[in-house]
């Protein structure tokens, strides 16, 4: 099954990031911050967003070429070389109380990195590049990613559960609970381990084979992409501890 996106990916290193002046900005010399309600653009090459929240997030697409963040929070922008940083913060305004998962959205090729706490991730339609970290909650993922940029998704206690999922490279790891991906495009390597949970990675039919390494203290190990002459550079290891361990075409 291929991932057939609506939307004109970009190159991935035509990515976000100069800040558009509202009533406070970011001084373009170095650092500064700026209200949740401001954006950012699709500006130069190699720069990344990194956005950090105490809670969970929402990732989806932009309507066109800007970072927009919700505005029922506070978001503080800072720049260091060709890196932002977006810190998320609740306002609590007009005592409607915190939203448990605001949004950020996203535009095409762009380089993102999360770390979220006590809530899950869940990422939809979004076509970048992913590295998502929470503890204590779920990441999801849903028709995201990009076929040449690898992906990371990683919880401690939840699971990692993706479906439609492209990357060149990816890595899924958790310790109390299940890793699931399915996978629109076939990726060159695939790393995904739990400790208390199953691990099941599907690739589509076409996929060529792998060399696969499989290993579980209790539970079963199926496969049927393994190759032992496949070649060197398309690997999957895949492990858990208290779980069945799946590699398998659509």
């Amino acid at each position: 099954m291929k991932l057939t996106p609506q939307r004109h990916l970009m190159p991935t290193t035509l990515l976000l990031l100069l800040a558009l002046p509202f009533a406070a900005s970011c001084d373009g010399g170095g650092t500064g911050a700026s209200r949740a309600d401001n954006a950012l653009r699709a500006a130069a090459s190699g720069d990344e967003v990194l956005i950090s929240t105490d809670n969970g997030l929402r990732l989806r697409p932009a309507d066109g070429d800007r970072v927009t963040v919700d505005d029922r929070i506070d978001g503080h922008w800072s720049h260091h070389g060709d890196r932002w940083t977006l810190d998320l913060d609740c306002a609590d305004r007009d005592g409607h109380g915190c939203p448990r998962m605001p949004y950020v959205k996203i535009p095409d090729g762009s380089k993102i990195t999360v770390t979220a706490r006590n809530a899950g991730v869940d990422v939809v339609d979004v076509a970048a590049a992913l590295d998502v970290t929470t503890v204590n909650g779920d990441v999801t993922v849903t028709h995201s990613g990009q076929q040449d940029a690898p992906s990371r998704l990683s919880t401690r206690n939840g699971s990692v559960r993706a479906t439609s999922l492209e990357a060149d490279r990816l890595h899924a790891s958790t310790v109390n609970g299940d890793v699931v991906m399915q996978c629109a495009a076939a990726p060159a390597s695939v790393t995904a381990r739990t400790v208390n949970g199953s691990v099941d990675v599907t690739v589509p039919r076409g996929a060529p084979a792998y060399r696969v390494t499989m290993s579980t203290d209790n539970g079963r190990t199926t496969t049927d992409v393994h190759a032992q002459n496949a070649d060197r550079n398309r690997r999957m290891t895949l492990s858990t501890i208290n779980g069945d361990v799946t590699a398998r075409r659509d």
